[in-house]
């Protein structure tokens, strides 16, 4: 498994890299935030309450932990919202996983089973699922039948191993952003 350095933060990337679930978490908090912030969510819940574990999310108060997400520095620009969120996803996969993000991967028949199971998580739209397709694909090793079918071809999060992948990430990101804003002037 090649090393993930989404945060630019060795203790807040090492949870993401050996915890599926605050991947999928750090995945979530990825929307209208900037995205080592996001990623850099799961640290900071785990640091609040001495883990990250879906079980206990799926069961803390819901005011109790949107205060302890709003908490500074928040986990994510929308911390009420996103802490709403976030349990959610906790229940669902406590519900249909038994706890264990790792298996919404491990148990798909094939890329576009991972697809739907992904789909099907609350919070994950096209775009995000592509993007865990990809971090899956190239980062944990994961390998199914018809993978490569749905892991998108353009640079995605699942290319930044290094500072300078990042770099590279996020300029061709705002390149594109800049590029569909052309076109949507020009139309």
């Amino acid at each position: 498994m090649a090393k993930l350095q989404l945060v630019q933060d060795p203790a807040a990337d090492a949870l993401l890299e050996a915890n599926p679930f605050a991947l999928v978490v750090g995945m979530l908090l990825d929307q209208q935030y900037p995205m080592e912030a996001a990623f850099a969510g799961p640290k900071k819940i785990a640091d609040r309450i001495g883990g990250v574990d879906p079980f206990e999310i799926a069961d803390y108060d819901p005011e109790e932990f949107a205060a302890l997400c709003s908490k500074t520095p928040a986990i994510h620009r929308f911390p009420g919202s996103m802490a709403g969120k976030v349990q959610a996803l906790c229940v669902a996969i406590v519900e249909r996983y038994d706890g264990d993000a790792s298996r919404i991967w491990r148990e798909a028949k094939d890329g576009r089973d991972l697809q739907a199971r992904l789909l099907d998580l609350p919070g994950f739209g096209e775009m995000k699922a592509r993007t865990v397709l990809s971090v899956l694909a190239k980062r944990y090793g994961v390998s199914l039948p018809g993978l490569s079918d749905v892991v998108p071809k353009h640079p995605t999060l699942g290319d930044v191993d290094s500072a300078e992948a990042l770099a590279e990430y996020q300029a061709h990101k705002r390149a594109r952003k800049q590029q569909a804003r052309a076109l949507k002037q020009r139309t």
